[in-house]
This record gives C-alpha cells, sequence and structure tokens, in this order.
C-alpha cells in the first residue's frame, strides 16, 4: 500500500503520481522528452545535449527514475548542437496538467561539480515568461548542501527571479521531499515539510500572479551554465535519482 507523506495537507486527495516501479525507459504515457534547444543550444548557456528515450540517459530502476549526465557526444542525433555532455529532460506537457495544487517529489542530487539538477514548472501555452515558472526545486554541484526555490512572472523579468535557499546538508547522499504548495493567494516551498520560501498572490494582476493557469511538470539535469558554472567533466557520469513524483489537489 502506498505510503503518504504526512506533509500531504488536510483535504487534498492524489490525482496523478509515478513511483517509477517499473524497469527501462521512463512511462512514455506519463513522460516526454524537452528537445526544444538542442540544436541552437540551451538557455543559460547550459552544456548538455538532451537525449531521447534513451536508457543511458533516463531509466527506470530499482524503483528509482535515474536521469543520468555523461560526457559523451550525440553526434549522429540530427539535432546535435555539438555539445559534449548528454543528459535528459523529462516533462509531462501534452499529458498532464495542473492549477493548483500540493507537488511532492522524493529525489536525492547528484551533485559534482557542474551538475545542475531541477524540478519546476511552466504554463501550457509556453510564453515565457508571462505564464510564469514554479522552480520546485534547484540545485548545483558546486553549493552541493544548499537548495533553492524560485518564482519567475513577467514583473521578475531581467532578474534572477523571487527565490530563496535552504540548507539541506545530505541532499547529496539521501532522498529529501522537495514540495510545493499552490493555492489561489499563495505558492509555499518546504523540504521534508519545512517551508522556507513564499509567494503571494497580491492582486496586481497577471504580471506579478500568472498562477491561475494549468502549468506542466518538468525534471532534468542540466550541464554547466550560468547558475552550475564551470564543468569538471572527472565527476561525470552523475544521477540525478528520483524515487516519486506525486500531485495532490484539494477535494
Amino acid at each position: 500500500m502506498l505510503q503518504h507523506s504526512a506533509d500531504v495537507p488536510a483535504g487534498y486527495s492524489m490525482v496523478w503520481n509515478d513511483e517509477f516501479n517499473g524497469s527501462g525507459l521512463p512511462d512514455a504515457a506519463k513522460w516526454g522528452y524537452d528537445t526544444e534547444a538542442n540544436l541552437t543550444g540551451w538557455y543559460n548557456n547550459e552544456e548538455q545535449y538532451y537525449a531521447v528515450a534513451k536508457t543511458d540517459y533516463s531509466r527506470q530502476q530499482n524503483g528509482t527514475l535515474l536521469i543520468t549526465a555523461r560526457k559523451a557526444s550525440l553526434s549522429s542525433e540530427p539535432d546535435w548542437g555539438g555539445q559534449i555532455y548528454t543528459s535528459a529532460r523529462l516533462f509531462t506537457r501534452g499529458k498532464a496538467s495542473w492549477t493548483y495544487g500540493f507537488f511532492e517529489v522524493r529525489a536525492k542530487m547528484p551533485c559534482g561539480q557542474g551538475t545542475w539538477p531541477a524540478i519546476w514548472m511552466l504554463g501550457t501555452d509556453d510564453n515565457w515568461p508571462d505564464s510564469g515558472e514554479i522552480d520546485i526545486m534547484e540545485q548545483v554541484g558546486m553549493y552541493p548542501d544548499m537548495i533553492s526555490a524560485t518564482i519567475h512572472t513577467r514583473s521578475t523579468a531581467g532578474t534572477s527571479g523571487n527565490g530563496a535557499e535552504v540548507k539541506v546538508s545530505d541532499a547529496c547522499t539521501a532522498f529529501h521531499n522537495y514540495q510545493a504548495t499552490w493555492t489561489a493567494d499563495r505558492i509555499v516551498f518546504a523540504v521534508d515539510g519545512k517551508p522556507y520560501h513564499s509567494y503571494a498572490n497580491k492582486g496586481t494582476g497577471a504580471a506579478s500572479w500568472p498562477f491561475n493557469k494549468p502549468q506542466y511538470l518538468l525534471m532534468n539535469l542540466a550541464i554547466g551554465g550560468e547558475m552550475a558554472g564551470w564543468v569538471d567533466p572527472a565527476v561525470l557520469p552523475r544521477s540525478f535519482e528520483v524515487d516519486y513524483v506525486r500531485v495532490y489537489q484539494k477535494r
């Protein structure tokens, strides 16, 4: 029987989940692969190519999802953009999206200089930043014990967003529950039930609160870029391990 964390808000029921109990590639009914900028190069000066449906980069194993980054050039792929690192970026776009809810992802960080795992959400109309971005969890290998959550909107454009950090001393060696509670009034971010950042709807309109429309979920392991910094190829391969993804909404 599925054990739910004690942090699920009262009156909420699970509406979507993936426990990654299969083997091989992730469930194609739940996850697709984001490859939009492979050829042109990814945002924030990231250095990875994102592979589609290749178990070297995304696979279920022993009840977890492994998103793995390797020093590898997939030069035979038609959308290869010259990258010497390869990883995976999974999303639920076109398969599942939600407006409001409690989102919980149990995961362990890959760590290693240059790694940048993320659990986040984007608006289904893909009109960034006007449709908003909810970064439930980001971490970079150069600061292995720091976890951040950030909101991006039209009102924060040109800045690093509205965010905060929290110390999780064993993020690289233990699984933790990375959480966001999104209501019509605010979005609250927590680790293991302990809130550390809140973003309120101040009623000033869509520029600061586009979060009344559906968003889909993404999980990826980027390499390098403006946030992760220089890459030490000797640390690769590294895997971002996800135990489960669960979405709850108010009954």
